[in-house]
């Protein structure tokens, strides 16, 4: 007479330590930041010879927002000619070449970093601050950047990388605008870096 016997338990690991491991990697440096402006040249030279384009990324973040938007308060949009321009109507406004220059960016930075081995939630700060206030200082420099992006009919990949590479002046100015710029406001930051 035969007897059944239970097989043994497998035994399984928990989802989040099966996810810890698929995003563990190995921790890798940079590239040489020559190396990069030159990987970076490339792609902008692709981006202009397949697509009559350059890079950006306000433009794209813009339509995203307009997107949402128009879902929600399609009359707000039907009713603002700025926003007009990109959606309303039959319009939509992710069929548009920068809405995928964006998606690439947020999916080739994940990647990278996955890659790379530097996949992780962190909060890089000086020792000096906290990080709410470290924060709220990346939503302020981030609101007035976008804004300025928007004044300046766009954002530094956009108008200053793309721009500067088909030798717009107006390019250049806005490029050492934002480098002299930079330099002058990072005395009164420079707390939130020591």
């Amino acid at each position: 007479m035969a007897t059944l016997t239970k097989p043994a338990p497998r035994a399984t690991q928990p989802w989040t330590t099966r996810l810890q491991a698929l995003l563990r990697r190995p921790y890798r440096d940079y590239i040489h930041p020559y190396l990069g402006g030159f990987l970076l040249g490339l792609v902008l030279f692709a981006a202009f010879f397949l697509t009559g384009n350059g890079l950006g990324a306000s433009g794209g973040l813009n339509r995203y927002i307009v997107w949402v938007e128009d879902l929600f308060v399609p009359n707000h949009v039907d009713n603002t000619p700025y926003l007009l321009k990109m959606a309303g109507g039959d319009k939509d406004p992710l069929d548009d070449w920068v809405v995928m220059v964006v998606a690439g960016a947020m999916v080739g930075g994940f990647t990278g970093g996955w890659w790379n081995g530097r996949l992780k939630i962190e909060t890089n700060k000086g020792p000096q601050i906290s990080v709410r206030t470290r924060w709220a200082m990346a939503f302020l420099g981030g609101a007035l950047m976008g804004y300025g992006a928007r004044m300046a009919r766009g954002c530094t990949s956009g108008l200053a990388l793309s721009g500067g590479a088909v030798l717009s002046t107006g390019a250049w100015a806005f490029m050492l605008a934002v480098f002299g710029g930079a330099y002058l406001l990072a005395y009164f930051v420079r707390k939130l870096w020591l």
